[in-house]
């Protein structure tokens, strides 16, 4: 994806609040040399921000005539209002390694024995995972295949097949669930309880004795 943003010399919140009155975003271009600071156009920032892939994969910055490649690092939002406040970007080229939580997509689901020949339902656990690699070979998404799950069957992040230069982040030795498979409860059936019905008034029921009758 690309985008265009604008060098800015003025810094301060003063300037901050200037610039977003006048429908801009203040931001800053890290790594691979001297920080620069720069904005964007706040609307076109928006609704880029809503696209998966502008948070996922490298990104090409058009600045002074110049397009640089670099990735989304951060940004920030008004805490009840839809502005965006602020964004960072890092510089990448093709050496940079790098590591970036990437969304995860699940296929195959329909076809595997767990749904197909159990009725297992399906829990997808996660829907991101923190992958290291290379900036040139950072993908937009993770497609795992789970025509080969089966019933009561979890997969951990140490069981995804992942491509070639890519792989999975671990923090010390935790391997969280990504996907697990179980078997729907079956409720009981409860057999409805007869319900007796209260004898008319005046028959078969037997006759109550009055005040005068007890105290006799």
């Amino acid at each position: 994806m690309k985008f265009t943003a604008y060098e800015r010399t003025q810094q301060g919140t003063g300037a901050s609040r200037r610039l977003r009155l006048a429908a801009k975003v203040p931001g800053i271009v890290y790594g691979a040399g001297t920080p620069t600071m720069v904005e964007l156009d706040h609307n076109a920032l928006f609704f880029a921000l809503k696209k998966e892939a502008f948070h996922s994969s490298i990104l090409e910055m058009e600045l002074n005539g110049k397009v640089e490649k670099v990735l989304l690092r951060d940004f920030q939002v008004h805490a009840y209002k839809p502005i965006v406040m602020h964004v960072d970007f890092q510089r990448v080229d093709e050496t940079t390694k790098l590591r970036k939580k990437v969304p995860l997509h699940f296929a195959g689901e329909e076809n595997s024995p767990a749904v197909k020949t159990d009725k297992c339902l399906v829990s997808h656990v996660a829907t991101e995972l923190e992958i290291e690699c290379l900036a040139s070979e950072l993908p937009e998404f993770v497609t795992i295949d789970l025509s080969g799950l089966t019933k009561n069957q979890s997969l951990h992040a140490s069981d995804l097949k992942l491509p070639e230069g890519i792989k999975a982040v671990k923090h010390g030795t935790l391997n969280p669930v990504i996907v697990s498979c179980t078997v729907p409860k079956v409720e009981e059936e409860v057999a409805p309880t007869a319900v007796v019905a209260p004898a008319e008034k005046g028959k078969g029921a037997k006759p109550k004795k009055d005040e005068k009758q007890n105290k006799k």
